[in-house]
């Protein structure tokens, strides 16, 4: 058992950091309050090689695994500027097609992903069924040498900066007839597919969509892998890379919350003395810190599984994983607001901006409920609940 990172995975962490901290909470909240997106930053990692670091390296890429990606993922949310762009395009999109695309698919796609040229934006869920696949109502049928896409999804982030977007649709199977998840790389621009954007209480350079598919016409070659096999296996390829990468983006955040209310407490000083000398501000604070360590250690954990290639354990893992770090960058956030006292609530403080990304973190990608649930069916032997 090995807690050390090796010396290239310390480097990247500490020149993702320096990176990081020459953007900085501000210029993401003035990016994301001008309803601007975090270009500059996306470029920069992208040339320096941040964002293809789990591409293989015969397509350009770093040839790193998950762990390095959840390292990227949680020095610039530790410097207060996460890009969840990361999670949706290198994460979920790239893994899916590297492990599941045709070589063709390969060879087109995935330079781009290795990079930051190819943005591409994930869409699952839908209003009616959340992200249960048996219940999608999208659905893809083949007609000649296209497949004809018809549906919707909700809470799909960032499609105004992609060129593409991989859909989860289901398709009948040619034996059966019943229908299975298929996954396409649907371009953004293609007639018949509509976007409305959500307004959200989230301080983030990146949008949420509504999307609509009035029967998208998309080439044969869209639908990755061999054929509609793919689908499924595909499909847990990428939502255990983006549980992973979720989690170390929270902890990440939970770092830079803890850092500010560390730095504010041990000067900001009341009747003589620092206020983080009394331990009604310490003790919470230390408190926090324990539960962000504990749930770092679950991410690595989960990401060391899944670039070992164990993938079942991976997904309990990532799951545990993306529990923990919820919770802990909450409960980080939320004490380093009280440490702050008023001056907690006011945007220059660089806290309050984060309440809405962290509140949605115990939400999505998957519910805490939904995780307790699998947790207590599937390693405690209950029976299931839903």
């Amino acid at each position: 058992m090995d807690f050390d990172y090796t010396q290239e995975q310390q480097d990247l962490r500490d020149a993702v950091a320096k990176l990081g901290k020459r953007y900085g909470h501000e210029y993401f909240v003035r990016k994301a309050k001008a309803g601007e997106h975090s270009d500059e930053l996306w470029n920069e990692a992208a040339k320096l090689g941040y964002l293809g670091v789990s591409v293989p390296e015969e397509f350009g890429g770093g040839g790193g695994g998950i762990t390095e990606l959840a390292i990227v993922c949680e020095e610039l949310a530790a410097a207060g500027a996460p890009l969840l762009l990361l999670v949706v395009s290198p994460a979920i999109a790239a893994t899916i097609v590297n492990r599941h695309g045709t070589r063709a698919q390969r060879e087109r796609w995935l330079p781009g992903f290795a990079d930051g040229t190819r943005k591409v934006c994930f869409a699952i869920t839908e209003p009616d069924a959340g992200s249960n696949f048996h219940k999608l109502s999208t659905v893809a049928k083949r007609d000649g040498d296209e497949y004809v896409i018809t549906g919707r999804k909700v809470y799909i982030s960032g499609v105004d900066e992609c060129s593409q977007v991989v859909v989860v649709a289901r398709m009948a199977d040619e034996r059966t007839g019943k229908l299975k998840p298929a996954l396409f790389m649907v371009p953004t621009d293609a007639p018949g597919l509509t976007l409305s954007k959500l307004e959200m209480e989230i301080v983030s350079p990146e949008n949420q969509f509504l999307l609509f598919f009035d029967e998208v016409r998309v080439p044969a070659d869209t639908l990755i892998g061999e054929d509609a096999e793919a689908g499924l296996p595909a499909l847990f390829s990428g939502l255990n890379p983006e549980r992973i990468t979720v989690a170390a983006m929270a902890c990440g955040t939970a770092r830079y919350a803890l850092d500010r209310a560390s730095t504010y407490t041990a000067s900001r000083s009341v009747w003589g003395r620092p206020i983080g000398s009394h331990q009604g501000v310490a003790h919470p604070l230390a408190h926090a810190h324990i539960q962000v360590e504990l749930a770092r250690l679950m991410v690595a954990k989960a990401a060391a599984l899944y670039d070992a290639g164990r993938d079942l354990e991976a997904g309990v893992n990532a799951n545990m994983a993306k529990y923990a770090s919820a919770e802990a960058s909450a409960l980080a956030v939320d004490t380093a607001i009280q440490a702050h006292g008023g001056n907690g609530m006011t945007t220059e403080y660089g806290v309050a901006t984060l309440l809405g990304a962290t509140r949605a973190g115990r939400i999505a990608p998957v519910s805490r409920e939904m995780i307790l649930n699998f947790v207590a069916q599937h390693l405690m032997g209950q029976e299931k609940s839903y």
